[in-house]
């Protein structure tokens, strides 16, 4: 019994010992991967000798940030081996809060003093005398990867006024939203070119806008002098909201993640008589109108067993200054995205779209021409071909999903010599 004793001291002394080190267990786990870098960190954290001692001119807005946030406006004034000599505002403005479709007026910045040149108003593109002071062009944009979102043509028109000019183009890379892997037809048609989508790439096309300048400047012949800061530790794979970056919403109706996962086909609501949503909290995550039956919508569309997105009937108030429904309460459908890897969103808005359509045939409508492009209907420009409108008035939709499918197969063909991530 003394021997028996003395083992069972020696068994319990040794599991004492154990027990610590087994409870510090988790710790010893491989730390997670540190977020990525924006091409904006890089860029300042390694200054390239091509920019060293010049004059910059930037192009961006209130998404221009770094991965602590800070402004690439505030940043950059304050270097000593650069001098940020001029501002470029597109779309909404530098603070990204004037309403869409708005002009943009030039004016001085209160925060720095420089000049802010409006690159949507009179002019789409940099001018020779807006560009006079500037030795490097720099664009520090972040996107939501669709192709109509108009930032990405102010970058093709600003690259071309650059090579004109005789200067760099510089592209501070950022992630896609949406990740870099999915891409979802049609590619726009040359006849429907416009200032929501100028070449021929999908609705959805998953490249970076480092990659799409990469695109535009070779494949589509700029002939910039073209230099792409990439994104530091970022793979195709990766949605956004998985990096650990901060995101700020980029556009006063894309103000969540969220909207910006459904935003490549959702805009296609804007070529309708359906609200997108804007004048409401969830822009372009529910749309709705006065005469749709919400719940028969809701059924259908659940029907489908579309992946990774939940359908559900609701109600909501539009603000009296919206352009449709503005200040009604109208029924409508929200559209929920429950895994971002499948989900498909210009697929789900087609079919949406078919639904509402084959239900409500004397309702539902398609709008007339924008006014800056009157030679092609709305739905049309931000399709970048008439077949959208076309299989869905005709019940055809199944044939051009298909095309679709075979269109984004054919641009990840093409793409693959302009990608910078794998």
């Amino acid at each position: 019994m003394p021997q028996t004793g003395r083992l069972l001291s020696i068994v319990v002394a040794a599991m004492t010992t154990l027990l610590p080190s087994c409870a510090r267990a988790p710790a010893s786990r491989a730390p997670r991967p540190a977020a990525p870098r924006f091409g904006l960190d890089v860029f300042l954290d390694s200054l390239p000798s091509w920019a060293a001692g010049k004059r910059l001119g930037l192009i961006t807005n209130h998404t221009g940030i770094d991965r602590a946030g800070r402004s690439n406006i505030e940043r950059l004034t304050v270097r000593g081996d650069v001098k940020l000599v001029a501002l470029f505002a597109f779309e909404h403005g530098l603070r990204g809060d004037a309403p869409p479709g708005q002009p943009i007026a030039s004016s001085v910045d209160d925060r720095t003093g420089l000049p802010v040149y409006s690159l949507y108003g009179d002019v789409h593109e940099p001018t020779s005398e807006m560009l006079k002071d500037v030795d490097v062009l720099v664009y520090d944009v972040q996107d939501v990867g669709a192709r109509p979102y108009t930032r990405v043509s102010t970058m093709a028109l600003s690259m071309q006024a650059a090579r004109k000019r005789g200067i760099p183009f510089v592209v501070l890379d950022r992630p896609n939203p949406l990740g870099g892997v999915q891409v979802e037809g049609p590619v726009l048609e040359p006849p429907f070119a416009s200032f929501v989508g100028m070449y021929p790439i999908p609705l959805r096309h998953g490249m970076t806008v480092g990659e799409l300048a990469r695109l535009y400047n070779e494949r589509f012949g700029i002939g910039a002098d073209l230099r792409v800061v990439p994104v530091e530790g970022w793979r195709r794979e990766v949605r956004f909201a998985e990096t650990g970056l901060p995101w700020v919403g980029t556009s006063p109706n894309i103000r969540r993640l969220e909207a910006a996962l459904l935003y490549p086909g959702t805009v296609l609501l804007e070529g309708t008589n359906l609200s997108e949503g804007r004048g409401t909290d969830r822009p372009f995550e529910q749309t709705g109108a006065p005469w749709l039956r919400a719940d028969e919508v809701a059924r259908e569309m659940t029907a489908r067993h579309l992946p990774g997105v939940r359908v559900e009937a609701v109600r909501f108030a539009v603000q009296p200054d919206a352009r449709k429904y503005g200040g009604q309460t109208i029924p409508g459908v929200r559209l929920v995205v429950t895994d971002g890897e499948s989900f498909r969103p210009v697929r789900t808005t087609l079919t949406l779209l078919d639904v509402i359509h084959r239900l409500h045939p004397t309702d539902f409508a398609w709008l007339g021409a924008n006014r800056r492009e009157p030679a092609l209907l709305t739905i049309d420009r931000l399709a970048g071909t008439d077949r959208v409108r076309k299989a869905i008035d005709g019940g055809t939709l199944d044939a051009l999903l298909r095309e679709n499918e075979r269109q984004a197969e054919a641009f990840r063909v093409l793409r693959e010599p302009y990608l910078l991530y794998r």
